[in-house]
């Protein structure tokens, strides 16, 4: 994480994660319980005050997160420079996992509506899992896949009515 975001979020008092939460996170689905184990153990947690940014649209991205407890918004930039809400996150969602796919910049701001409670998931976490059980390693990556393509879904939906609903206004003004 670059020195930006780790001076945003912090590691104060310890998070309670279990099995049992973990297996509430669609990312962690099928996994065994020597695995959820593993990651309860592995996985860094974070806490994110209100108001504060896990990470902005733009910066390094090695890694993603988990969402335990709190509400986050997610924003996206237009090409004017204008932040719009894109989505509201809440617990059990995961986010950032483009990162772990692509290593590119971040696509978007991320920031806490209320305090926060992560786990963050590096690329060396990744790596990690790859070594130690290569059948939760495919596991969680495809997991993660399912979660992108179902977003890639919502997003295609919401473009198409966007475009029906502009094309609709334009055509019925149209002389």
């Amino acid at each position: 994480m670059d020195t930006k975001s780790e001076s945003r979020i912090s590691a104060a008092e310890p998070i309670v994660a279990t099995r049992e939460r973990l297996r509430e996170v669609g990312v962690f689905g099928g996994m065994s319980d020597d695995m959820l184990e593993n990651l309860l153990r592995m996985l860094k947690p974070m806490r994110v005050a209100t108001g504060e940014c896990v990470f902005r649209e733009g910066e390094a991205a090695r890694e993603m997160y988990v969402l335990l407890e709190g509400e986050l918004e997610v924003l996206k930039k237009s090409r004017k420079g204008r932040e719009t809400r894109v989505a509201i996150l809440g617990p059990s969602d995961c986010f950032g996992e483009m990162s772990i796919i692509d290593l590119q910049p971040r696509s978007a701001t991320v920031r806490a509506l209320s305090p926060v409670h992560l786990l963050r998931v590096s690329t060396e976490d990744m790596d990690a899992i790859y070594r130690t059980d290569l059948k939760a390693y495919a596991m969680l990556v495809l997991n993660i896949a399912r979660d992108i393509s179902r977003r890639l879904r919502v997003a295609d939906a919401l473009v198409t009515q966007v475009t029906a609903t502009i094309l609709h206004e334009y055509v019925d003004k149209t002389p």
